[in-house]
């Protein structure tokens, strides 16, 4: 279910009681071996690097190469190489590289041949993915014992291309952060023969203002399409001809309304409609302004059962306490706006960026992305990161939150939920077209991902 994700402190506590020339010479040699795997046709490699013991793992892939019989130097200077062999930091970097080390990354950088990295890119902070400064563009990375933070996690994952991950002889080690597999699936509750469509997983959907009906729909079906039983939208009453021909399946509950946006005066009907449910899913095409911002608040104060927050019910959110379940979803911009900050910081340091909104809600946060983040109070972070730039399209956020909505409603705690979702969700981008595709083609291939 989860890979161990490596911080620099792991690593050196990992490698605490080893002879160090001995893993040096291990890791050496694997790179060398991958560098000639990988480029046959290379004939002179050329490494740079530094004083550490990075830069020895270098030192000593250049001494294999050579004795293979390729042409292999350590220069600073990268002209002439088919193959530049980046040993510059290793997994104890952190900050900006310094001026001198700067321009030996620009001429890394420059110099239009692939690069292997030892370990991680250049200028890559291996504890956390931030990336202060100059950085190499790793061709390919190969990385020691483990997969380490700053390999998965942005913008640092940006940087490494291939992860090749070398056995050097270490034990494996419990780590703080992990990386979700597939495995994570079989966590999901199966229905059973003796659960109904109520037993099974009930979500309710509450958004869907005038001109927003779309994101509501897609949550509800998605849903349905990640095994839950039942599901209902709670919809502005205007709105409910749109919901009557887009939803089959979905049970309608019609709110009062102001200007086309749910009414504060629905909260009552919602929060007893909300009782019978197993999860909701608050704010799917929910619109912004005060009656919007009193509902989501009022729901989170008044019920009990799981929810997960989304798109507009995260806009002026503050922080709430309640009894139930929660789990926020946001996007860079959102969760820059949950913290004061700019979208920029947020993409700049993901990871500590999801770690403050986890304590600063007291919930699971589940912040999205190529390399999306799940972190929880006082817990370590899981990384998901198996799918394609085919989510990059609208709605796939709403697609999303039904499926966290659903696993909620089947008892997952929601660490596991959101976990598990953001999995289903990335698989399931695997299954369609990668170009053109839309958010709805995400939901016709959950079924067949959930069946593994």
């Amino acid at each position: 279910m989860l890979e161990p994700l490596y911080t620099a402190d792991e690593m050196r506590s990992a490698e605490a009681g080893h002879d160090v020339d001995g893993l040096m010479a291990r890791a050496g040699r694997v790179v060398a071996e991958e560098a000639m795997r990988r480029f046959p046709e290379a004939r002179r490699f050329v490494a740079v690097c530094g004083k550490g013991a990075n830069g020895g793992d270098g030192r000593i892939a250049v001494d294999v190469i050579a004795a293979a019989g390729r042409e292999a130097v350590v220069s600073d200077g990268v002209e002439g190489a088919d193959v530049i062999l980046d040993a510059l930091f290793g997994t104890g970097f952190h900050g900006e590289p310094r001026d001198d080390a700067a321009h030996k990354v620009e001429a890394i950088n420059g110099a239009g041949v692939p690069v292997v990295s030892v370990d991680l890119p250049s200028g890559v902070d291996a504890s956390t993915g931030e990336v202060a400064g100059a950085c190499v563009d790793a061709t390919v990375t190969v990385t020691m014992h483990g997969r380490k933070v700053g390999l998965e996690v942005a913008p640092g994952r940006f940087h490494a291309g291939a992860v090749v991950v070398a056995d050097i002889g270490l034990d494996q080690a419990e780590t703080e952060h992990g990386l979700v597999t597939a495995e994570i699936l079989r966590e999901v509750p199966r229905k059973r023969a003796d659960q109904n469509k109520y037993t099974a997983g009930t979500v309710l959907v509450v958004g869907g203002s005038r001109g927003l009906t779309g994101a509501p729909s897609l949550a509800a079906e998605a849903a349905f399409r990640a095994d839950a039983g039942y599901v209902a939208v709670a919809v502005p009453a205007s709105t409910l001809p749109v919901f009557e021909q887009r939803l089959l399946e979905a049970v309608k509950l019609a709110c009062p309304e102001d200007d086309g946006r749910i009414s504060p005066r629905a909260v009552e009907p919602i929060a007893e409609f909300a009782q019978k449910a197993g999860a909701v899913a608050l704010g799917p095409g929910l619109g912004r302004g005060d009656g919007p911002h009193e509902v989501v608040a009022r729901l989170l104060a008044e019920l009990d059962v799981p929810i997960v927050v989304d798109a507009d019910g995260l806009f002026g959110l503050e922080p709430f306490e309640r009894k139930g379940p929660t789990v926020l979803t946001p996007h860079e911009g959102e969760l820059a706006r949950l913290l004061g900050e700019e979208s920029s910081w947020v993409a700049a340091h993901r990871l500590e960026a999801v770690r403050r909104a986890t304590e600063r809600f007291g919930c699971v946060c589940l912040l999205k992305g190529v390399d999306t983040l799940v972190a929880s109070p006082g817990e370590g972070v899981w990384v998901s990161s198996l799918g394609t730039p085919a989510l990059a399209t609208a709605g796939s956020g709403d697609v999303l939150t039904g499926i966290v909505a659903a696993f909620l409603a089947k008892g997952l705690e929601p660490r596991l939920a959101a976990a598990a979702a953001a999995t289903a969700h990335q698989l399931a981008s695997r299954e369609i077209p990668q170009r053109g595709a839309v958010a709805s083609d995400l939901i016709g291939a959950l079924p067949a991902v959930l069946e593994g």
